[in-house]
């Protein structure tokens, strides 16, 4: 498994990826009109454009032995060792393989953060329950107004180092 760093001209892979994605994951979580919302809105070409201008980091996991794309992850750096996921998938069909904590690992090693942060769907068991096996906990319940009557019903999560746990217990 690779995980690359994803510029422009990777957009269109991105954009394959959270198509399928959303459409096998989420209509059962918050309806398929609200899927193809999200769609719309954050997973168009101009979009993720501006995301990476706004300094969000976008990378790919790529299967060689299949020759295909199972995924992506989009960070932001928040300084002071802080990172914010703000979209963590993998492929549906590639689920509970090991791919998503080789991911967490190599982004973890990659930036050394002592803290992340996401939001997760409350909803989203399965998430969720990956979240809690990667070491994360919830820090609270928040629910943000998407527009067009559409809401997020989300947990923020945090993960942090176990330096930062350690000296929180001194």
């Amino acid at each position: 498994m690779q995980f690359i760093q994803a510029s422009y001209q990777e957009i269109d892979k991105i954009i394959e990826l959270a198509q399928k994605i959303w459409r096998d994951h989420y209509p059962s979580i918050i309806g398929e009109e609200q899927v193809e919302f999200m769609l719309a809105k954050m997973y168009d070409k101009a979009s993720l454009e501006k995301q990476i201008q706004k300094g969000d980091e976008f990378y790919l996991a790529f299967d060689a032995s299949e020759n295909r794309y199972l995924g992506f992850v989009s960070i932001k750096n928040e300084g002071e060792s802080k990172l914010f996921i703000n979209k963590f998938y993998i492929d549906t069909n590639h689920q509970r393989s090991g791919i998503g904590l080789l991911f967490f690992d190599f982004i973890v090693r990659e930036y050394v953060p002592q803290e992340i942060r996401l939001q997760v769907n409350r909803q989203n068991f399965k998430a969720i329950n990956f979240y809690f096996k990667a070491g994360f906990k919830i820090e609270k319940v928040a629910d943000f107004d998407i527009g067009d009557g559409y809401f997020m019903n989300d947990f923020i999560m945090i993960w942090e180092s176990l330096e930062k746990r350690s000296v929180k217990r001194v």
